[in-house]
């Protein structure tokens, strides 16, 4: 595998924050340093219908999809996994959230997010996210 095209919810604070981090971590290197090359599209865009005809697209929109090169499609706590599993720093955090016993703790991960995600999204095109001076960044 060495690309992964994850399909995120454009109009979500989170989601555009999630897509952010997962750009830093793979940069679009894809190969031998073990980070898989990532490329986003807006979930439920008439482009992400054109590249991905068989998807149902309005559940793109509901859960975060990831689709590889190879064609397999991640749907969900599936996607969540792999999207680190392509990263070289968190590769093995990846591994560890697919051992048995791990999967509810991925999926109460999911719903918090998903909690989360409920109360940003304003399909306004607004969200508290969009509000951030991003001075809470610099404070750590």
């Amino acid at each position: 595998m060495r690309e992964l095209t994850v399909l995120y919810d454009a109009d979500c604070g989170l989601c555009r924050r999630f897509r952010s981090w997962l750009a830093v971590q793979a940069p679009g290197r894809g190969g031998p340093d073990g980070v898989v090359r990532m490329r986003f599209v807006a979930a439920g865009s008439a482009y992400a219908r054109r590249l991905y005809p068989q998807l149902n697209h309005e559940a793109t929109l509901r859960d975060v999809t990831v689709v590889a090169d190879d064609g397999s499609v991640y749907i969900g706590d599936r996607a969540w996994i792999i999207c680190l599993w392509a990263t070289r720093d968190h590769r093995q955090t990846a591994i560890r959230l697919t051992r048995p016993g791990m999967q509810p703790v991925v999926r109460a991960m999911v719903l918090a997010a998903a909690g989360l995600r409920h109360f940003t999204v304003d399909r306004s095109g607004g969200d508290y996210a969009d509000g951030c001076d991003g001075q809470c960044d610099h404070q750590r």
